[in-house]
């Protein structure tokens, strides 16, 4: 039988485990990357495990996130950043360089390669042909320090694309046709790879816009073949070199296929509050519009940036819309001056942000209450804008560019014909914003402003777990619910005692304070538990509350891993039903823990008693002997000193 595309990739890089489908593996990391929300937590954690110099072929750090200077916590963290990857060989993109994903690709993304990031977007580089994973910053901290990340084999699922876009229609609407189909949830454990004759079509801008919002799946990674179109790219950024093809055998026996007409495509859009939520641009067709975002690692492109300007050139926002555009990259930006696309952007009374991630992290750009809010970035969580009243709709850059025009929701398709904008044959190179490594670290300080507190670090596992219900949750909670990202808390990244003050709060305002005053307890939640980013914080800021374990009906890939990797069990309920038996404050026993998980581990369920109503219940905690070995330590850091 043959192989996938991902299949040859871990096949080269694969350390341990077998090939196997729900088996663990571990795998040889060639690059990471990290951007400043997650970056200073796992450099700390990176220092904690007390590995002088990073050990992978390429790390960078990128400063994306935190950008806004209204105090001095960001430029705090920026500098901590730039100072410990000095000293621990890792390259510095200095703010105003560019989104991580979109430098990455343009610069520094190779095909066959592996990448592990601390951003749940960093499959972007799937693109290229790279297995790009997104995990949490400690997972990213043991790669650094020459560790295995280690991951249970995903399934493979085919996505071919027959035919050709019809014009208005893009890259866009594709991933949102595919989680229409999926769902958030669809891609838990799975590797989305996409192939058809319309990749011929598609230009690496637009594979990446798939893989960036594959994320949004829930999946492992998603990738592209390494093709001429591939080839092509990498060529027009001077990187033809690293170029190498990689395609799937003939043979490949797909674990899953969806087929997809792009001739018969339409304009799609993503309305509030999640980005399955998809129905054409049509049926909305006419809605008052107050803000359009058009940015972030998505759709940020050059490609992406010139239709906009084509779209803008001549004309004028319409007055009741504020439009803001912010380039992916420094590179992008620059092209768009030297172009005059920029001028065009500016004349139409677009206002130009700096090349950061901004708007879609709600780093900034808050709609107004009540507001009708278009974006191209690939969230739309509930309250994500810091504006918990606005509705977010996700779109194509055409359909924001020609909505801000309009001042309602339009479908391009009856407003002419689209521009054509062709690939560059050489894009504009100056990494000059990138810092190298010191040689020698001997002379490096590394500077720490007082907003970096320590992490709370768990303790080993006890015999037994006893604690209330401190609170009850729905289905598809996100990281944004558990630990929300806007501009007033993104500052606070280093400082998870601050943070914890308001974990979970846009589900439960009181849940800080009930945590603390019972010595914190279990967390119970629906399914899909922990969707969305990779942020850990998600994970610290519980921990930092006392919370012994969630108990739920599935979980998110990555924050699971975040749960194991800090202590906390991760559990979920053998019967669904048991979710609605367990009510608040009801106090929870988990005895004999030890002698449970190492059950578990052979696959055998974990009894909790209800002391409260009297009956006990049965949950899964799926682990490897590894992660079983992790969670009675208290944790992976607790686990890796033991090593080192």
């Amino acid at each position: 039988m043959g192989l996938s595309i991902s299949q040859k990739i871990i096949r080269e890089h694969i350390l341990s485990g077998e090939m196997k489908e729900g088996s663990e593996i571990s795998i040889r990391i060639d690059q990471t990357l990290t951007q400043d929300s997650t970056g200073t937590m796992a450099y700390l954690q990176f220092e904690a495990i007390g590995v002088p110099r990073v050990k992978t072929e390429l790390s960078l750090a990128y400063i994306d996130h935190n950008t806004i200077q209204s105090g001095f916590e960001n430029a705090d963290d920026h500098k901590y950043i730039q100072t410990v990857a000095k000293k621990h060989g890792i390259r510095f993109s200095r703010p105003g360089n560019g989104v991580c994903h979109q430098v990455h690709i343009e610069r520094y993304g190779i095909p066959g390669k592996t990448l592990l990031g601390s951003d749940s977007h960093t499959p972007t580089c799937g693109g290229i042909g790279m297995l790009a994973i997104g995990a949490g910053g400690l997972d990213v901290a043991v790669a650094m320090g020459g560790g295995p990340y280690y991951l249970s084999m995903p399934k493979i699922c085919q996505v071919i694309l027959n035919g050709r876009l019809a014009p208005w229609a893009t890259a866009k609407d594709i991933i949102l046709e595919v989680l229409r189909i999926l769902s958030v949830k669809g891609g838990v454990g799975k590797i989305v790879e996409y192939s058809g004759d319309g990749l011929a079509y598609l230009s690496v801008p637009e594979r990446a816009t798939i893989t960036n919002m594959g994320a949004e799946l829930g999946a492992t990674t998603s990738i592209f073949p390494s093709d001429d179109v591939t080839r092509s790219f990498l060529a027009a950024q001077g990187r033809e070199d690293v170029w190498v093809s990689i395609i799937p055998d003939d043979d490949v026996i797909y674990d899953q296929t969806i087929e997809i007409d792009l001739s018969i495509l339409k304009p799609l859009v993503a309305k509030p509050h999640m980005p399955d939520n998809v129905v054409s641009v049509a049926e909305i067709a006419g809605l008052k519009v107050d803000q359009v975002c058009i940015g972030s690692c998505t759709n940020s492109s050059l490609m992406d940036m010139l239709k906009v300007a084509a779209i803008l050139k001549g004309k004028t926002v319409h007055p009741d819309v504020s439009l803001v555009i912010a380039p992916g990259s420094k590179q992008v930006f620059t092209m768009l001056a030297d172009s005059g696309a920029l001028t065009d952007m500016i004349s139409a009374g677009a206002r130009i942000l700096e090349c950061a991630c901004g708007p879609c992290i709600g780093m900034g750009q808050s709609p107004r209450t009540d507001a009708v809010s278009l974006r191209t970035n690939n969230r739309n969580f509930y309250a994500r804008s810091g504006t918990a009243s606005a509705s977010i709709y996700l779109v194509s850059p055409e359909v924001a560019a020609v909505s801000a025009l309009s001042g309602v929701v339009t479908d391009p398709s009856h407003v002419g014909e689209p521009p054509v904008i062709s690939m560059p044959n050489s894009f504009t190179i100056n990494d000059n914003l990138v810092e190298l490594p010191a040689e020698s670290a001997s002379d490096i300080i590394v500077v720490r402003g007082p907003n970096i507190k320590p992490f709370p670090i768990n303790v080993s596992l006890p015999e037994s777990l006893l604690g209330k219900t401190i609170v009850k949750l729905g289905d598809n909670i996100t990281t944004d619910h558990i630990m929300p990202s806007n501009a007033k808390l993104l500052p606070y990244r280093s400082n998870i005692p601050y943070l914890a003050d308001f974990c979970l709060t846009p589900s439960d305002p009181e849940f800080p304070a009930r945590a603390k005053a019972n010595n914190g307890g279990f967390i119970v939640g629906g399914a899909n538990y922990g969707q969305g980013s990779s942020r850990e914080h998600a994970a610290l800021a519980p921990l930092q509350l006392g919370v012994k374990g969630v108990i739920a009906i599935s979980f998110a890939r990555i924050h699971m891993a975040n749960l194991i990797n800090n202590g906390i069990l991760p559990l979920t309920f053998v019967s669904p039903s048991d979710y609605d038996r367990i009510d608040l404050f009801d106090e929870l026993e988990m005895k004999n823990v030890h002698a449970q998980i190492a059950s578990a581990v052979q696959g055998n369920p974990i009894t909790i008693d209800n002391l409260s109503k009297e009956f006990s219940f049965s949950v899964n905690c799926t682990l490897s002997e590894r992660q079983a070995s992790i969670l009675l330590a208290g944790g992976l850091l607790n686990y890796t000193r033991q090593f080192t």
